[in-house]
């Protein structure tokens, strides 16, 4: 299934650059000439992992899609240089995908090809240690509550026994 969805992106790319290149020499906007140095950070990304995609010649912008994230939208300025973080399929399957930048107002194209790999990999920072999540303080301030509440009655009840005597 992975191959042929490989295959099929790449087919798709290389049939819009074989009808696109008339129709790019034909017209488009002269500030915006179409993506070219298309770069991937990461270029080996885990599952869930987020891509940085940056691109020289979409002055105004323009889109990243691929298999495995949402299309995503590039961010450009005047110099033409744009980018955009996109945000890999928490279940992509591993393996070579490719990845198509669009500038607005051009009718050009480029393809990149990125790697994404099995896992959620290291959780860098203060040695790989991360804060609770939401769950956890919930069901933690649950137990605390539960033991507050439970200490009380206990202490309470224990008065009473002590008092008839």
């Amino acid at each position: 299934m992975r191959v042929s969805r490989v295959l099929a992106v790449t087919a798709t790319a290389c049939a819009a650059m074989a009808f696109s290149a008339p129709l790019a020499s034909a017209g488009g906007d002269s500030d915006n000439n179409g993506p070219a140095n298309v770069q991937v950070d990461p270029y080996r990304v885990h599952q869930g992992g987020t891509i940085r995609v940056t691109a020289d010649g979409c002055r105004h912008g323009g889109t990243v899609t691929s298999n495995a994230f949402r299309s995503t939208r590039l961010s450009g300025n005047s110099s033409g240089h744009a980018s955009a973080t996109a945000r890999v399929y928490d279940r992509a399957t591993p393996g070579k995908y490719n990845l198509v930048v669009k500038c607005d107002g051009s009718d050009r194209f480029a393809t990149k090809e990125f790697t994404v790999v099995s896992g959620r990999g290291a959780l860098g920072g203060l040695g790989g240690s991360v804060g609770p999540s939401s769950t956890e303080m919930t069901v933690g301030a649950g137990l605390v509550a539960s033991a507050a509440i439970g200490g009380s009655i206990f202490v309470l009840r224990r008065r009473r026994t002590l008092g008839e005597f």
